[in-house]
């Protein structure tokens, strides 16, 4: 097994924080494309090849979710939103074969069209799925925290979500334990699970504290995810690599 770490909070910081992955022990990074490190502009996605050669650390790719919706029932959203994901898409397949995906949500006008909104989403998925499979990637559907409006906080919709469409799942552990059905994802998802996020919360936020330092029941959870996960990589989503090698030592007692 592989660790990465991953920190959508540094997105505007100057890329000298990533080699406090290296310090920390970390086998990659799961680079967070949004910001100085978008890879649909070519001067970003420059300076994140170079971090890469620089650093020595493997990727994977986290797609941009600012101001996008893959639910959005406003046609020309949801094309921008589409076209974005595919490019992201298409440029990670020089740097890495995995690429995570947030789910869409419902706006004040599509809660009364959710099955259109759903239907959308649905296709976005498709053209997303063929996108991947045409350049030789894995892109993946993440499951989302407590968030009104996001589909993906039941582990049924999300697989529903990818089922037929060539994508993978993004199991995110912290996210499930927010929603109160961190049992159910373990059952339905953990064992069909491409990719896997983990990071630890109190059961409300999305606070992305070191494992064991919140509310999940690790010591029931990590068996499973040791039995049951068949991917090859752990991402650890943190705040910092300080406090992601805390997260880093306590895998490490399983794995």
């Amino acid at each position: 097994m592989k660790f990465y770490f991953a920190s959508s909070s540094k997105v505007w910081e100057d890329p000298a924080w990533v080699s406090g992955i290296v310090d920390a022990g970390f086998d990659g990074w799961e680079i967070s494309a949004d910001g100085n490190y978008r890879l649909d502009n070519e001067t970003t996605f420059a300076g994140v090849k170079n971090t890469i050669k620089e650093t020595g650390l493997e990727v994977s790719v986290h797609a941009p979710f600012s101001d996008l919706n893959p639910a959005s029932i406003n046609l020309p959203i949801w094309e921008e939103t589409v076209n974005q994901l595919s490019v992201t898409i298409t440029r990670a397949a020089e740097i890495a074969d995995t690429v995570v995906i947030h789910p869409g949500y419902l706006s004040p006008v599509s809660r009364y069209d959710t099955a259109l909104a759903w239907q959308n989403h649905k296709q976005a998925c498709i053209r997303l799925g063929e996108t991947a499979e045409s350049v030789g990637v894995k892109a993946c559907l993440e499951n989302m925290p407590n968030l009104d409006d996001f589909f993906c906080r039941d582990p049924y919709e999300q697989d529903g979500f990818v089922d037929g469409t060539g994508m993978g799942l993004t199991f995110d552990v912290g996210h499930a334990n927010t929603n109160g059905n961190l049992n159910d994802f373990c059952k339905i998802i953990l064992p069909n699970a491409y990719h896997l996020h983990i990071h630890d919360n109190n059961g409300v936020r999305d606070e992305h504290l070191p494992l064991s330092e919140g509310s999940i029941p690790w010591d029931k959870i990590m068996p499973k995810i040791v039995k049951e996960y068949k991917g090859k990589i752990i991402v650890v989503e943190g705040r910092n690599p300080e406090e992601g090698k805390k997260s880093l030592e306590f895998l490490r007692r399983w794995f």
